[in-house]
């Protein structure tokens, strides 16, 4: 990729990301190893380069590893890497790789391999839509630019199992980057083999994790991971396969879990009042927020450019929807009424221990009152010399996506005088693809940090930001967004107070609209041990899942 920051996957939109993490239910007892599970979308790439959505993500983590992974509540711990070292300024990372790690192929990972992922990824030609997250590394910002060769990249290799990694500037959260999948190391003579095709299909990609995917042709919503016997630690793997499919409705889901054909289901609307007392009920917690980006650049008509362009008419939209009522009525799966667009729990003021969502809080960018919107709707609707608007909403097409298209729909429909709504739910990877090109007019999406800093939310509004799909551009916004990443005085307090800055010119100018922050409620085996769940990034961790 070659833009600056990252879309992202929209990590999701309103895809119910979760991860659907698994247990075991009533017939994977008598297959003690085996877990049937499902995913809310389709798997659409197994390229680490290329993966942004939750369920690719989700694979990826599980049959690759990197330096480091995420262990229980976001800790991080050594996976490739046996002893990492810095250097006195933070800016010199070192790592000394494990000599017993393999391939599934059963060639052996070595630095080499870290090197060539990295540099691919960075490369303008490989178009990675995860790549700016290497945004200070050495030369990661002027290669994805185009203004300097690919193999300047901060990352070498010392010998056969050691790598070297220079920054341009301290990152407080580099260690968590390593955990992400985009940073894993690639095998070069799989991906040059099978070129474009590399990660399109489980026989066109190859791990160095506890798992292998098997069965999944790239377009099919059934397939299967199964333990790799080349892994360096196979002994703490339990399980020998968990079998994936695609369920994007609730009601068929809960069937599957009643039937034993699944071992763990998402619970919407009303089937979380009616289970929720049962003893498989478990409720996460994400750090997942879900809003509304407008077109700002090209929408589908002039009246519309121009009236998204219009502070009033962004804020009119924001003020007629009552989040409390989307979430505990609509929804009713846990999920909270947004504070902002950085989710609430996320991070903490290094000085005071603030929660970030509670002090950049701007209560006019997530508030409900529909006098005050229709004043702002009546200027809006004057300054552009217009009586009536026609949007369109585009959705994902799995049911909670449909519920709150539906909710918006009504509330704009009936509460704003002369608008209307044209609702489009369409399957994921198409939204995504139409998000990505800037075919919209206003689309739900969803972003679920990468890792615990407010950040991971702030740079997708930065210009020239993928994520930032709607064409945003603020002089003042984008310095400070600069300012956070290079952080030249390495004074967190001065980082903090700048991205708390950074949240609200967001939220006063309304330049998106926050909804809610996702909570994900299944029915889920008590028999599932050793599950590991974080709320940002990778968060999906099986590899000592066992069943008792």
């Amino acid at each position: 990729m070659i833009t600056k920051k990252r879309f992202g996957a929209l990590l999701g939109t309103l895809v119910v990301c979760t991860g659907l993490l698994a247990a075991c239910g009533n017939k994977s007892t008598q297959t003690k190893h085996v877990l049937n599970l499902a995913v809310s979308s389709d798997l659409t790439t197994m390229d680490p380069a290329h993966a942004s959505d939750t369920t690719s993500m989700q694979m990826l983590e599980n049959t690759g590893e990197g330096f480091l992974q995420l262990g229980k509540d976001s800790k991080i711990e050594k996976e490739l890497a046996t002893k990492i070292s810095t250097s006195k300024d933070g800016l010199v990372y070192t790592f000394t790789l494990r000599k017993n790690a393999k391939w599934s192929n059963g060639k052996a990972v070595t630095a080499k391999d870290f090197v060539y992922g990295w540099q691919r990824t960075v490369n303008p030609k490989t178009a990675s839509e995860y790549a700016y997250l290497y945004s200070g590394i050495k030369n990661a910002d002027a290669i994805m630019n185009g203004k300097q060769n690919y193999k300047t990249l901060g990352i070498q290799a010392l010998g056969k199992y050691k790598v070297q990694v220079t920054l341009e500037h301290r990152i407080s959260y580099f260690k968590l980057l390593m955990a992400m999948p985009v940073f894993y190391p690639q095998n070069q003579q799989s991906v040059e083999k099978y070129g474009s095709k590399y990660g399109t299909n489980s026989t066109k990609t190859i791990s160095n994790g506890p798992f292998i995917l098997k069965n999944w042709k790239g377009t099919n919503e059934k397939w299967k991971l199964e333990k790799n016997s080349n892994y360096w630690d196979k002994k703490a793997v339990h399980l020998t396969a968990i079998n994936f499919q695609v369920v994007k409705s609730p009601s068929t889901g809960l069937n599957l879990f009643q039937t034993g054909k699944l071992d763990q289901t998402q619970l919407l609307g009303n089937q979380v009042a009616n289970k929720k007392k049962s003893k498989n009920y478990v409720l996460n917690k994400s750090a997942t927020s879900i809003y509304l980006q407008f077109n700002l650049k090209n929408p589908t008509d002039s009246d519309l450019k121009a009236a998204f362009n219009n502070v009033n008419i962004r804020k009119a939209l924001s003020l007629v929807l009552d989040r409390n009522q989307l979430t505990k009525k609509v929804l009713a799966d846990g999920s909270l009424s947004a504070k902002g667009f950085v989710t609430a729990d996320l991070s903490k003021n290094p000085k005071t221990g603030a929660d970030f969502a509670s002090q950049a809080y701007v209560k006019s960018g997530v508030s409900y009152n529909k006098t005050l919107a229709k004043k702002y709707w009546e200027k809006g609707l004057k300054q552009l010399g217009v009586s009536k608007l026609k949007v369109g909403l585009l959705s994902d097409d799995d049911d909670s996506s449909k519920q709150t298209a539906a909710f918006i729909q009504s509330k704009w429909e009936s509460l704003l005088p002369g608008l209307s709504v044209d609702v489009q739910s369409i399957p994921k990877a198409v939204r995504i693809s139409r998000s990505e090109k800037g075919n919209f007019d206003i689309v739900i999406s969803g972003w679920g940090a990468d890792f615990s800093d407010p950040i991971t939310f702030l740079n997708l509004y930065q210009a020239g930001n993928s994520g930032n799909a709607g064409g945003y551009d603020n002089s003042s916004y984008n310095k400070l967004i600069d300012d956070i990443n290079n952080n030249p005085s390495n004074n967190e307090v001065v980082r903090w107070d700048n991205m708390v800055k950074a949240e609200k010119i967001l939220m006063n100018d309304q330049v998106m609209i926050p909804l809610y922050q996702r909570s994900n409620s299944f029915l889920q085996s008590n028999k599932i041990k050793d599950l590991i769940v974080n709320t940002a990034g990778p968060a999906h961790n099986y590899k000592g899942v066992y069943l008792k």
